[in-house]
């Protein structure tokens, strides 16, 4: 028999791509999308592509798939699980791929397969600066993933064999320069807040040499170069949230209790 599979996205304000995702994981039985309550069009994107809609309040990237896996058990029971982002696409050479991988006759043998994904920053796919290959644990067998979580990331963990896929995920991270420092911000502040739960010690220093080190870690020894201007904003970037999470720790009152003279 040939084994059945669900496409699952997990979604908040995701309009931007999400009729391109989901057209991607057209090859799966079932669709579900769990939605934290978005105020764009994702729902109605999501309806009109044939997916279940289940919408719920975000707390948390652990929780929400916890949730949603239940929900795929209950609901559309399947022998794999296909995980995209709704700003990531499959492409057509790992879809099939991944049709071969669950058809073949081992195929039980594996918990699931490892697929790396090629993200755009400012223009052009980064073949560098650690961006490619990232492999991702993204078609899993039911029941055998787990989803760990440290500070603001999130990655799935097997229970069992697994093997790397052919073909890639295609990943648009960010619309701009704005959506980037949005995010560089709140990373940098929830890692900030996770160091300090560790006593780590933070400030001017640290965050200077935290920082030179990862400009020096991704353009150089990453061969961030490579990718041209896209590689040396990438690395300054990164450099900056490094330089924000340190410097965050301990960063003193900021005038309060507003009493000074």
């Amino acid at each position: 028999m040939t084994p059945s599979m669900t496409g699952l996205v997990l979604t908040y304000n995701g309009g931007r791509l999400l009729t391109e995702s989901l057209a991607s994981l057209s090859f799966c039985d079932h669709l579900v999308v769990v939605d934290s309550n978005s105020s764009d069009d994702t729902v109605a994107i999501a309806g009109k592509a044939g997916a279940t809609v289940v919408q719920r309040a975000w707390n948390g990237p652990a929780d929400q798939f916890a949730f949603a896996l239940r929900y795929i058990d209950e609901n559309c029971p399947a022998d794999w699980i296909v995980s995209l982002d709704q700003d990531e696409i499959c492409t057509p050479a790992l879809r099939e791929s991944i049709l071969r991988a669950v058809r073949a006759e081992r195929s039980a043998d594996f918990a699931g397969f490892y697929i790396p994904r090629r993200s755009w920053y400012y223009d052009r796919f980064l073949t560098h600066s650690g961006w490619y290959p990232d492999y991702l644990l993204r078609c899993f067998r039911r029941g055998r993933m787990r989803v760990d979580v440290s500070g603001a990331h999130y990655s799935f963990h097997p229970l069992g064999e697994t093997e790397k896929l052919a073909g890639d995920i295609l990943h648009y991270p960010y619309s701009g320069f704005r959506e980037h420092l949005d995010k560089i911000n709140s990373y940098a502040q929830q890692g900030a807040d996770a160091l300090a739960a560790k006593g780590e010690k933070g400030g001017l220093v640290q965050g200077l040499l935290h920082g030179f080190g990862r400009f020096i870690r991704i353009y150089l020894l990453k061969r961030g170069f490579l990718d041209g201007k896209a590689g040396f904003i990438n690395a300054a970037h990164g450099a900056f949230y490094a330089f924000l999470k340190y410097v965050r720790i301990g960063e003193g009152p900021w005038g309060k209790p507003y009493n000074h003279q």
